[in-house]
């Protein structure tokens, strides 16, 4: 009976912290709103950071923080992330509610995908099948009052990329490296002419 009182009543404790939207397994991109719950009477602060999937349950773990929270919101959306300024891959989000008494709760939310960089799926059509003559065994094939069509298959070219306008021509970078050595050859050259006189 009494594991049944501590678990209930550490099951109250934790619903006061959860993050509702994004949901575990989702693909995300752009600017998410994220959705939660922040409500407790001894409330403190609150903190939404994101950290790298494999490293969620790791205490050292390096979190970064999207947004922190001086007094609870009572707006179920509480904060936007745009994902468009994370590398793509698997993240964990943390909901932390630091209490008055300095301890904390946290609510977790593992295996979210940014995928900015994956193009969005598209349906692909089915294929068009060409169509058959019947030709009875011994007979004459039908005379067909359309054309038949048939089917034309493609392959994707690739498209050429742009001059990058960083690039330079090797015969630039000959003509640039020769002159730099014909300058300091002279430079040397002065240079030893005047140290000569010096001492003359």
């Amino acid at each position: 009976m009494f594991a049944f009182i501590l678990s209930f009543a550490l099951f109250l404790q934790d619903a006061s912290v959860a993050i509702l939207a994004p949901q575990p397994g989702e693909t995300l991109r752009g600017l998410i709103q994220i959705q939660g719950r922040m409500d407790s009477p001894e409330f403190s602060s609150a903190e939404l950071a994101f950290t790298f999937d494999a490293s969620a349950s790791d205490p050292a773990a390096g979190w970064f923080v999207i947004q922190t929270f001086s007094q609870p919101t009572a707006n179920p959306i509480i904060a936007e992330w745009d994902t468009t300024a994370v590398t793509d891959g698997d993240y964990a989000l943390r909901l932390r509610l630091t209490l008055k008494d300095g301890s904390f709760q946290d609510a977790l939310i593992n295996d979210l995908r940014i995928r900015n960089d994956d193009p969005l799926p598209t349906a692909t059509p089915p294929p068009t099948l060409p169509d058959f003559d019947f030709q009875p065994p011994g007979g004459q094939p039908a005379e067909s009052a359309e054309a038949t069509p048939t089917l034309l298959v493609t392959h994707p070219t690739g498209t050429p990329l742009p001059v990058n306008p960083a690039s330079l021509p090797a015969a630039s970078i000959f003509t640039v490296f020769w002159q730099s050595a014909s300058v300091v050859l002279i430079l040397f050259a002065v240079i030893s002419l005047l140290l000569r006189l010096r001492k003359n």
